[in-house]
């Protein structure tokens, strides 16, 4: 049997494992599967293993999404693992660290607490050309800002950017009017995308609130995208709808976020909250 505690944030939820006395997961990709399973397992969105450090870092950060697949970050999820190795640190030895710098597939991550709770992180700074999303919209030096595609036989406006993953963003008059799970996939799996890609559509409320539905790459639709959010407000200034502080109102709450103009770095603050606890065998 191995330990887990349930967190989520904003809805988006992970199964958070004490992975810090060894390198590697302590399940596979095909188990996480089994353990994510709503009705057959645990549930939720995906996995996250609290690893040990590497380099200068405090911790290493993994996660197996619910369809077995891994991505290089996840913005709700490491606020629930910041969340999640303080009340560990807090068990072993009565306190913890204000902040922790967390090693990521998508780099250094440094998640904070504030004093009302929440956890604000520094995202780092994005990537805005087209080769380092990856997408094949334009020339791999080129920006993807208000660039027309075709998907499921529509015409669609996306500017896109990464946060260590990678997202394509249309801006919308409706959100709520978007056939997300019909449509979702088809970005995910648009040829102009090789590593596949997280899809957000944003309903301009004002230059500094959107609303906002995702449909996340091996996962569908969440009730929230931390990564997702940032990318947005990142796409929203390149694309001229949004102020660089904004405030993104997702089906399970809302995130603060920052593209500095100052460091460039995107700063995300929101909840992150342990659900329960248990045990399960190693299935599947």
């Amino acid at each position: 049997m191995i330990p887990f505690v349930k967190y989520h944030g904003l809805g988006n939820d992970f199964i958070l494992v004490d992975n810090r006395n060894q390198t590697e997961p302590l399940i596979t990709p095909e188990q996480a599967v089994v353990w994510c399973d709503r009705h057959f397992g645990i549930g939720a969105d995906g996995i996250i293993f609290a690893l040990p450090g590497q380099a200068d870092t405090d911790y290493t950060m993994r996660i197996f999404n619910s369809d077995g697949s891994e991505p290089e970050m996840c913005g709700n999820g490491i606020r629930c693992l910041a969340r999640f190795i303080a009340d560990l640190e807090i068990q072993d030895k009565g306190t913890a660290a204000p902040a922790y710098r967390i090693h990521t597939l998508a780099g250094v991550m440094v998640p904070k607490f504030a004093a009302d709770g929440q956890v604000r992180v520094d995202m780092g700074s994005p990537w805005i050309l087209s080769g380092e999303i990856p997408t094949t919209i334009t020339a791999p030096d080129q920006q993807v800002v208000n660039q027309l595609i075709e998907v499921a036989g529509q015409s669609w406006q996306v500017t896109c950017v990464s946060m260590g993953n990678p997202h394509c963003i249309t801006f919308v008059d409706d959100v709520a009017a978007i056939p997300l799970e019909q449509i979702g996939p088809k970005f995910e799996h648009f040829s102009a995308f090789p590593k596949r890609i997280n899809t957000e559509f944003i309903q301009v409320v004002n230059p500094n609130y959107l609303k906002m539905r995702v449909w996340e790459r091996g996962a569908g639709i969440t009730l929230a995208c931390g990564t997702g959010a940032c990318a947005s407000v990142v796409a929203g200034v390149l694309a001229g709808k949004c102020d660089r502080h904004a405030t993104v109102e997702l089906p399970g709450g809302c995130l603060d976020i920052e593209w500095s103009a100052t460091d460039q770095r995107v700063y995300m603050t929101g909840p992150a909250q342990r659900v329960f606890a248990g045990a399960m065998e190693i299935l599947g």
